[in-house]
């Protein structure tokens, strides 16, 4: 029997840890492809080599070639460097060019990123070509790709990259490279047929690099279900709801895992006591206490620490805690709140911690040992997100055997399911309206059940650290959507078309 052909699979993003990270898609784009590997795939991610990424690692990378690339419209050539590494299996391509990457962070503007990330787009492909690298499937991330499925089938097509099938994930919809009409053909040099409704066009004057991506790609992903779902509706679709509609017969949900590793409370170097589902009961209250000296708490292992570890803007429900909060602060319940972000909920926790101390704490900055720390030590952790795509925080929680308390929204929804009283069911607490009072009900029937029904709480408790939230589930999906697509023969596919009364 013929040995089984390895899947070469492209991973082209924007960002990836530990190289360089703003948010969960860094995460995705280094856990994912090691999974992936560990499944017997031949794994490649190409990023650009940005200022910021540290030394050690640049010192680590060895050079593979260059090139020179057209772009524009008027064709201007730009130098094309790859840099090369290999770390647990999988190999990273840098692509350099100080022009666009040298600026330091990632993300600058969205008028300087459009041009960065046309080039991109456009020379991860030529780089596999340059490699003699032919993937089979190059799976592009979120919309600073959005070009990659474009150019892979209207400028590679006769290249051997050309064979590869393309998958678009939508890892958040609110950012969509959206910018004038001249702007993204004058840096794209793409065609004029490709800048109308069903392709790139927004309305008469912008274009939108992720729709025309998702136009083109032969599969689209999100990172849950629900949210693949959500995003179909005007609530959710951030304008792009019926061009989804469309497209939503190679729409589906995967939702995402986390690095068991890199947080696993059993060998965590981070807590005061590493524990495990065996003395989780007992550790527990010693990480309490520690964490409750660390921040200048009330060192009570009877009050009930609820954690919040997240970024401080409206997509995080911050103004439903906000609403709440002095109904939080009841002599039995200390909260803790770690991240940055709007000043004006770094005022108001700011402000509720000086009005309340020793019963809050608001840590306004991030601290990765901290947060490792609230995991370990809070009882609860608060996600009561407006939209959240998957959201990583809640599936770190129950890895350390802290119970969430959740909105019913994308994979939160998926990945949360809400108490019902019994002793076999549920995971945590959830509310579906989006409302304070509703997430202040979430939050005391979390108390009830810890301050009377201890058992059912440390149930619940044990439940969660045996949950399976790896990524070794979802890299089976993605696998086999990958051989969905391979599979395909390669007699090329019609040009995707919509009728422009629903994209308007």
């Amino acid at each position: 029997m013929a040995a089984e052909k390895t899947r070469k699979i492209a991973f082209v993003g924007s960002e990836c840890y530990p190289f360089v990270k703003t948010g969960g898609l860094g995460d995705v784009m280094y856990a994912l492809p090691r999974a992936l590997v560990s499944e017997g795939c031949e794994v490649r991610v190409f990023l650009p080599l940005y200022a910021c990424i540290p030394k050690k690692y640049k010192e680590q990378m060895k050079y593979r070639g260059s090139f020179m690339m057209d772009l524009t419209l008027e064709g201007r050539t730009f130098f094309v460097g790859i840099m090369e590494m290999t770390l647990d299996g999988v190999t990273y391509d840098f692509i350099e060019n100080r022009e666009f990457f040298d600026w330091g962070n990632p993300y600058t503007g969205l008028w300087e990123d459009i041009p960065k990330y046309c080039y991109f787009s456009k020379a991860a492909p030529a780089v596999m070509n340059y490699l003699e690298w032919a993937p089979d499937v190059i799976h592009c991330h979120d919309w600073q790709t959005g070009l990659l499925p474009i150019y892979l089938r209207r400028k590679f097509q006769d290249t051997p990259v050309g064979k590869a099938r393309s998958v678009l994930t939508i890892h958040n919809l609110r950012f969509q490279g959206i910018c004038s009409i001249q702007h993204l053909k004058y840096w794209s040099g793409l065609p004029d047929d490709l800048f109308d409704y069903p392709i790139l066009k927004q309305n008469e004057d912008e274009a939108n690099m992720f729709k025309g991506g998702l136009a083109f790609a032969d599969k689209i992903t999100t990172v849950s279900e629900t949210y693949a779902e959500e995003i179909q509706t005007p609530a959710y679709g951030e304008t792009l709801d019926a061009h989804l509609r469309h497209h939503c017969p190679k729409l589906c949900g995967i939702v995402n895992g986390i690095d068991v590793e890199q947080w696993d409370p059993e060998k965590d170097k981070l807590l005061a006591e590493p524990y495990g589902t065996g003395d989780v009961l007992d550790k527990k209250k010693e990480n309490k206490r520690a964490l409750q000296e660390k921040l200048g708490l009330e060192q009570d292992g009877h009050k009930m620490v609820l954690g919040l570890i997240s970024r401080l803007t409206d997509q995080k429900g911050l103004d439903l805690v906000d609403a709440i909060f002095p109904h939080l602060i009841d002599g039995n319940t200390q909260v803790i709140v770690l991240g940055t972000g709007d000043p004006r909920y770094e005022n108001a926790f700011r402000y509720f911690e000086s009005e309340n101390k020793g019963s809050v704490c608001a840590y306004i900055s991030y601290n990765e040992a901290l947060a490792h720390q609230i995991y370990a030590g809070a009882d609860a952790l608060l996600v009561p997100s407006l939209f959240e795509p998957c959201g990583l925080t809640q599936l770190i929680a129950m890895r350390y055997g802290t119970v969430p308390i959740v909105r019913e929204t994308g994979g939160l929804k998926d990945t949360v399911t809400p108490y019902d009283g019994s002793w076999s069911e549920g995971n945590g607490f959830t509310f579906t309206q989006y409302s304070a009072v509703k997430l202040l009900d979430a939050i005391n029937n979390a108390k009830t059940v810890y301050f009377t029904d201890r058992w059912h709480w440390d149930e619940i408790v044990q439940r969660n650290m045996r949950k399976d939230v790896s990524w070794e589930a979802s890299a089976r999906k993605y696998l086999a959507l990958y051989d969905e697509i391979i599979a395909w023969n390669d007699q090329k596919q019609e040009q995707p078309q919509e009728e422009k009364p629903e994209e308007k």
